[in-house]
């Protein structure tokens, strides 16, 4: 199978450009405004905050509202099929909370205790 056909290759070509998974991630939680996305991804600068929104929502995994407000208000918020990738978010969550430590290092999880054989 051709990466081109590939479910797993065509996803993570979305999901696996730096900051989306944490776009996502903070989208889930419902709109947002573009200051409160820069807030929250602590290390984002304006231009690359808004280049990942314009790739999402070009792929239809984010959906732009702007308000005619004075001065303009815009949100964002996922689409059905932005909503459908919370799932991969959430496993990537329990996966950190079971196996990595706070700096990020790889933890191993202890042996289960093998049960007591009476004798």
């Amino acid at each position: 199978m051709s990466n081109a056909d590939c479910p797993v290759c065509r996803t993570a070509d979305i999901v696996c450009g730096k900051w989306t998974l944490l776009v996502i991630r903070d989208l889930a939680e419902g709109r947002a405004r573009f200051c409160e996305l820069e807030r929250s991804l602590e290390g984002i600068s304006p231009r690359t905050l808004s280049l990942r929104l314009r790739a999402l929502e070009e792929a239809g995994i984010v959906e732009r509202r702007t308000f005619p407000e004075v001065p303009p208000r815009v949100e964002y918020a996922l689409t059905d099929k932005g909503r459908a990738l919370v799932p991969i978010v959430e496993s990537m969550r329990v996966y950190g909370r079971e196996w990595l430590n706070e700096d990020g290092a790889c933890v191993e999880q202890p042996e289960p205790a093998e049960p007591a054989v009476a004798a």
